[in-house]
């Protein structure tokens, strides 16, 4: 008799067989989220039921509190669409199995993805009555004009909440700030939404603030950051941020005693803008402009290498050297810490790919009602991939470094202030 499989190893079965056909990279990555986001409903699932029950499949232990027996199809309301997850049904258990990632109840489950679609719906200007027809007809469930039209409000109460809540006891590592332009009105031009994000001291990633920012002056970062301090947020360790003049005067001013980083990824595009389109050229900057910032022993010999680079620029383009030149000691300032922690502190890509998400997420949008219903919804989507990052995930020793560090960057703040 064949031995079945776990429904998540033929979902992994599934995926693989995808990943080898030769599809369209739309079709392909369309069906590879549907199935990526089943695998990973589906492994919670039976992760549940193996702790419920003492036991993995096929394991056989004294102390197991009942046995599998088959499944039962559940449908699932994501950003995906709906998707069917296999639950475990179970035999000669002492209690009832209720799973916490799917509820036993008779309607589908709404993801806090699918409330930001069905509120993307709602500002393209759909009424209740469209937006239940919509999502019916997507094959998402039903979902009525009351409930969306809670959902809405809820979601901008929720954003209220978000920006009045205490940061008094968030330890901020790092912190990094870039921005992103939509159609925040029915007219006009776009306006800036500026976001802030860190990794705290334990590692763990933290959503700071989502506000407008008109057009990224010196007065918006300045705001933000003001009200960031008003909520009790201490200075953080390391400020990233992609170099524009009124974030690095602003960063200055609030948080003088925090090092700051220039993002090393835009610095790197700015200098290739001004370079002829040759593609060597542009590979040869590249592999020394890297290696000068990641295979450095330390700040001094990074700014060597990177000068070194600038002198061969010089001659042919003098304005890319003159662009490289600028602010250059700021483009080595991540090699101060943890050795496997400086990828990750040289730049603001992580937080430019969740920006990258919110745009993809509103491009069907169009241009917003109002401020409000953009910034709540932008909210929202920064939070839940937020909410599903990994963190830094920090070991002992690096524990023990970031000590070193501290007390390294504390001793010569107390003896200024002795003197």
């Amino acid at each position: 008799m064949k031995k079945r499989v776990a429904p998540s190893a033929a979902l992994e079965a599934a995926i693989e067989e995808l990943l080898s056909k030769g599809l369209a990279d739309n079709d392909r990555l369309a069906e590879i989220g549907r199935l990526g986001a089943r695998l990973v409903l589906q492994r919670a699932v039976e992760e549940e039921v193996t702790a419920f029950l003492g036991r993995a499949r096929y394991e056989r232990t004294p102390d197991a509190r009942g046995s599998r027996n088959g499944v039962r199809p559940r449908r699932v309301q994501t950003a995906e669409g709906e998707l069917e997850i296999l639950v475990p049904q179970l035999r000669d258990a002492p209690a009832a199995f209720v799973s916490r990632v799917i509820p036993d109840s008779r309607t589908a489950i709404r993801t806090w993805a699918l409330e930001a679609l069905i509120v993307g719906a709602y500002v393209r200007g759909l009424s209740d009555r469209d937006i239940e027809s919509l999502v019916q007809e997507a094959g998402l469930g039903q979902v009525s004009k009351s409930t969306a039209s809670r959902i809405c409000q809820e979601l901008r109460e929720r954003y209220r909440a978000f920006r009045a809540c205490s940061l008094a006891e968030v330890k901020l590592l790092v912190h990094f700030l870039d921005a992103i332009y939509l159609p925040t009105r029915p007219s006009g031009a776009k306006e800036g939404v500026v976001v802030a994000w860190g990794y705290t001291e334990a590692g763990e990633r933290v959503l700071l603030d989502v506000c407008l920012g008109l057009r990224e002056r010196y007065e918006d970062w300045l705001e933000m950051g003001r009200g960031l301090t008003r909520r009790g947020l201490r200075a953080p360790w390391l400020a990233v941020v992609d170099g524009a003049p009124g974030l690095n005067k602003a960063v200055e001013e609030l948080w003088p005693d925090s090092d700051r980083q220039r993002c090393t990824v835009h610095r790197l595009r700015n200098v290739l803008a001004k370079l002829p389109k040759r593609a060597d050229l542009h590979e040869q900057l590249r592999a020394a402009y890297w290696a000068a910032v990641d295979d450095a022993t330390s700040e001094v010999d990074a700014e060597d290498r990177l000068r070194a680079v600038v002198g061969q620029l010089e001659r042919d383009y003098p304005s890319a050297a003159a662009c490289l030149a600028e602010d250059l000691p700021a483009l080595t300032v991540h090699l101060r810490n943890p050795l496997r922690l400086r990828k990750r502190l040289r730049s603001t890509n992580l937080l430019e790919r969740s920006l990258g998400e919110v745009r993809r997420r509103t491009r069907v949008i169009g241009r917003f009602p109002g401020e409000a219903t953009c910034l709540s919804l932008c909210w929202a989507v920064l939070d839940l991939i937020i909410a599903g990052a990994r963190g830094l995930a920090l070991t002992s020793f690096e524990h023990q470094q970031l000590a070193q560090i501290r007390v390294a960057r504390v001793a010569p703040i107390e003896q200024e202030m002795t003197a």
